[in-house]
């Protein structure tokens, strides 16, 4: 009886106090093609993996994925109004600027970019979290540095949540890499949403049971 009685109470807390903290709540996933998941359909990238399996486990939590294959961090600033409007997101996670790096633009330019994104979110009461990324190495020591060294700044500066780069554990294993050497394939998908379930639970946990009011 005692046994039983302590699993209820165990029960009780995870239902009731655990789970309304992710209730009714968005989370949009803004990102380029290691989100959006290049070379497989939308249900088979990490995000479709989540949001499939959230349905079961946090059914009042809608994931939208909204990266898309070879964005930058300019790309996904000029249609942030839309995703917005679209989708009123109570959290954002920000998966970008991996294509900025591929195409040398300057580190100031990255960081503007990514710091208006941030303002803009968080002037609509959106928490926000940043991956992190970095660039193969043959870009340059120098440049690799100063790139990597954006993201911890940033969040550091807006007060973001600062997420590990989920490439960092599969693009050392080339079973779960693609031709290219760049994308994930779809056997890593899994292994992704795996990595990243806890921090996005992470930054939904953030967020307060009280119903945001939205902007029409």
């Amino acid at each position: 009886m005692k046994n039983f009685l302590i699993k209820f109470a165990w029960l009780f807390i995870v239902v009731v106090l655990i789970r309304p903290a992710y209730a009714n709540v968005s989370l949009v996933v803004l990102g380029d093609s290691l989100s959006a998941g290049y070379g497989m359909s939308a249900k088979e990238s990490w995000v479709g993996i989540l949001q499939q399996r959230w349905q079961e486990t946090h059914p009042s939590v809608t994931l939208i994925n909204a990266s898309i294959s070879g964005d930058t961090t300019q790309g996904a600033l000029n249609r942030l109004d839309g995703v917005l409007r679209s989708h009123a997101p109570d959290a954002v996670f920000i998966e970008l600027g991996g294509n900025d790096g591929l195409r040398g633009f300057t580190p100031t330019t990255i960081s503007s970019n990514l710091l208006q994104i941030i303002n803009r979110l968080q002037d609509d009461s959106i928490k926000v979290a940043v991956s992190q990324i970095r660039i193969p190495p043959n870009y340059g020591r120098r440049y690799s540095d100063m790139f990597s060294a954006i993201f911890p700044e940033i969040t550091e500066e807006t007060d973001t949540l600062l997420i590990p780069f989920f490439m960092e554990q599969i693009a050392t294993q080339p079973e779960l890499m693609q031709n290219d050497g760049i994308h994930p394939n779809r056997e890593a998908q899994e292994k992704i949403a795996d990595i990243m379930e806890p921090h996005l639970l992470q930054l939904i946990g953030k967020l307060n049971n009280r119903t945001r009011e939205r902007k029409n």
